[in-house]
């Protein structure tokens, strides 16, 4: 059954509706405060809970990490890979200590499990890059100076 409306030309092209979108736009436009921010000059204020890029915490030269191995127990998306070895004082270090950013969910759990209080998440937030990116030790280390 075809049902038939009674159609007027105004309705027909629209012009009401196009006026009223153009009326809400210049509203917008000339009234309303800009919600952008001008990135390299102007910089987001993040929450002090804010979880960045890691880094490792070292003491005296020394990284605080032993290699217990729960970071990447706890590491819900298993970013972090660990080689440990010994020193001659018979204390565990990280041979290799390894973080896939790209698999990283920032969650901040190997941060809470560290008993040594070794690695942290900054507030460091640009991390782009063209290509896959694994943090190694050194790396890592060279960070805790930009907290």
């Amino acid at each position: 059954m075809l049902v038939k409306r009674d159609v007027k030309a105004l309705q027909n092209i629209y012009l009401i509706e196009v006026l009223k979108g153009l009326a809400i736009t210049m509203k917008h436009m000339l009234f309303s405060k800009a919600v952008t921010i001008q990135y390299p000059e102007e910089r987001r204020n993040y929450s002090d809970r804010y979880r960045g890029m890691h880094y490792i915490k070292a003491t005296n030269g020394v990284e605080n990490c032993t290699a217990c191995m729960l970071c990447p127990t706890v590491c819900p998306a298993e970013c972090i890979h660990i080689v440990a070895g010994e020193r001659p004082d018979k204390e565990k270090y990280p041979v290799k200590f390894e973080i896939d950013i790209l698999r990283c969910c920032f969650c901040g759990m190997c941060e809470e499990a560290c008993p040594k209080d070794a690695i942290k998440l900054s507030k460091i937030y640009e991390m782009s890059t063209s290509k896959r990116v694994v943090y190694d030790k050194d790396y890592l280390l060279e960070q805790r100076g930009h907290k």
